[in-house]
């Protein structure tokens, strides 16, 4: 069924500005709410208008009222499996209903869900659902439990209904409170592997309500992409918009990945809010503005730092009425955003102001305030702060520590952020205070990087920097004493998620240190403009030699050009020779210009070999002339 879609206005929303800051004496309903837990996401999501569209998915389209019936199916048989409050669910499912169905049913049954992104390593889901402790697993039925002893299910056993049997009855949300774990979601960590933060039932039913008094979500009836994997953060503020009766429009990897097919998408589904990072929001805000006409688009950019020229491109197309510009900011330890800015004028790039559900602290290495317009380590306090980390009360006692100015038994999360505070209260983000960095949208940290290098056999140190390839391109490079670069990228690709995989890596006989013996990363070189030899040499010995036919020479000419390599070969792979997802948008954006094909970014994934990829071109090319 194809989704019907509503009429579209020709103008812009006029923009707005936060309404509302938290102090300690607020009495607001908002923040009453976050100490009793009364507004819960499931009650504003019964109120949905029952014949809406709740979730497009593809040919698929649920209204509220197919949703709620569906998801209560799922409670009833998770309640009748044992689960109930504190309960992690995990849910191994791609992008699509069933994802939604599960989430909401398992938060009817009064438990907790954990995002498993089916796309991660097999080591890596296992190690998420072992650590958490997960009395189930949820799966689309392509493969079973990743962890032995722990049952799995799958998505249609949960919501089918065996014929002959009798209509179920009206489920009854099982009863929490605030705090009542309602989902976890890992991240990387500096120890050498994830950690899972707690957040609860309260803290999220309040970044809804937060991000509407911001005016990051539009008016009634807004059309919500989902776009961010289900193990990102990100995630959570586009499925709550769900309980304000939005509907929420799956945005599959295809489109996501392909900035030309992304925008196409957003016109076709008459898209209101689309969350994206600023490496994403780059390439498609061309796209975006260029027939120069209004949409009513907000765009959410957050994930990472925006560059002053990116802010400035969007702060132009926002001061026209182009579209809607909100950059917004948050750790996930504090409920997915905890500011939000309207990116609205010129000038240097900000992070906007704190957030009501949050209290900010600007202190220095002996946790005293610093002065205005000095720099200090962001400290968040209030009732969006997470409960801490699953299983892990050392880390948690390290990162949520005492709130210094706030009421008895409260607590801050250190966010390792460095920020200084503008006369008008709004915050400039200026780095971290430690090895964690954001790299296209992913808190990445590289201790767990380098702790996963020293695994592999032969490689005695290792160190890992964020850097640029030959293109100016972020990107991940790997210092390595000991190791083959090839034997690396497949051991990593084996065990870490792929954007936590390094494009480069650089053999060195011994590491800089610092005049008290410690690693110097200052002195590791942060461009690689060419990769490790054994990474770029032609399969057949003799650099571009034996290449064959227009398409292949392109490709070659192309990859020198956008990955730095010296010498390109016919069985050349591009993602071993340094390739990612922008680097592929580039390619694809040459080979169109040079060739006049419509090229999608997917091919490159699904013809990473130059010899095949030339191979597609031609019969592309063959069947455009035909």
């Amino acid at each position: 069924m194809t989704a019907v879609l509503p009429e579209r206005s020709t103008a812009a929303p006029a923009p707005t500005t936060p309404a509302h800051v938290r102090t300690d004496a607020c009495a607001c309903g908002t923040c009453a709410a976050a100490g009793t837990g009364a507004a819960d996401l499931l009650a504003r999501l019964a109120s949905a208008p029952g014949g809406r569209a709740a979730v497009v998915a593809g040919d698929r389209r649920l209204t509220f009222d197919e949703l709620r019936a569906e998801a209560a199916v799922v409670a009833a048989r998770l309640d009748a499996l044992g689960v109930g409050p504190e309960s992690v669910v995990a849910l191994c499912l791609p992008r699509g209903a069933a994802l939604v169905t599960a989430i909401i049913g398992t938060l009817t049954a009064g438990a907790a869900y954990l995002p498993v992104d089916p796309a991660l390593p097999a080591d890596r889901r296992r190690h998420l659902v072992e650590d958490s402790g997960a009395h189930l697993v949820v799966t689309d039925g392509t493969e079973g439990s990743p962890v032995s002893g722990v049952r799995a299910v799958t998505a249609a056993e949960l919501t089918a209904t065996p014929i002959g049997d009798p209509a179920p009855s009206p489920y009854t949300p099982v009863p929490v409170t605030g705090d009542t774990l309602a989902y976890v979601i890992y991240t990387s960590g500096s120890t050498g592997r994830p950690k899972g933060v707690e957040i609860g039932r309260a803290a999220a039913s309040l970044l809804l309500r937060e991000l509407e008094e911001a005016g990051a979500a539009t008016g009634e009836g807004a059309r919500v992409g989902w776009n961010a994997s289900p193990s990102f953060d990100a995630s959570v503020q586009q499925w709550t918009r769900l309980c304000r009766g939005d509907t929420l429009v799956m945005i599959d990897e295809e489109t996501r990945r392909d900035p030309s097919l992304l925008a196409a998408f957003i016109d076709e589904q008459a898209l209101t809010d689309l969350d994206i990072t600023p490496s994403h929001a780059d390439p498609l805000l061309d796209l975006l503005t260029r027939d120069g006409g209004p949409r009513p688009l907000t765009l959410l950019v957050g994930g990472e730092a925006i560059s002053p020229a990116l802010w400035d491109r969007l702060a132009a197309a926002h001061r026209s009425g182009l579209l809607r510009a909100l950059n917004v900011y948050g750790p996930t330890e504090c409920t997915v955003d905890a500011t939000a800015g309207w990116i609205d004028g010129p000038g240097e790039p900000h992070i906007g102001a704190v957030l009501p559900g949050l209290r900010m602290r600007l202190l220095d290495e002996r946790l005293a305030p610093v002065g205005p317009g000095e720099s200090g380590e962001l400290y968040l306090a209030g009732p969006r702060v997470g409960r801490g980390y699953r299983r892990r009360p050392g880390l948690t006692a390290e990162r949520f520590v005492a709130d210094i100015a706030g009421a008895s038994g409260g607590r801050m999360y250190r966010t390792g952020d460095r920020c200084r505070l503008l006369p008008d209260g709004r915050l400039v983000y200026l780095g971290r205070a430690d090895g964690q960095v954001k790299l296209r949208g992913h808190r990445i940290e590289l201790p767990e990087i380098e702790a996963a290098l020293t695994r592999v056999e032969g490689v005695a140190e290792a160190a890992v920097i964020l850097g640029e390839d030959a293109g100016g391109t972020a990107s991940l490079i790997a210092y390595h004493r000991g190791g083959d670069a090839t034997a690396l990228r497949t051991a990593l690709s084996d065990s870490l998620p792929a954007y936590m995989v390094p494009s480069a890596y650089v053999a060195v006989d011994r590491f800089p240190t610092t005049p008290s013996g410690k690693l110097d990363r200052s002195a590791l070189p942060t461009r690689v403009d060419t990769p490790a030899e054994e990474e770029h040499r032609a399969a057949d010995g003799n650099g571009t030699d034996g290449l064959n036919g227009r398409a292949e020479e392109l490709i070659a000419r192309v990859w020198t050009q956008v990955l730095g390599a010296a010498s390109i070969g016919p069985d050349d792979n591009f993602f071993k020779l340094g390739g990612h997802s922008l680097l592929a948008i580039k390619l694809v954006s040459r080979v169109r210009a040079e060739l006049s094909v419509a090229l999608p970014v997917k091919a490159v994934y699904a013809h990473p070999r130059l010899r095949d990829l030339a191979a597609h071109i031609e019969e592309l090319l063959a069947a455009r002339d035909a």
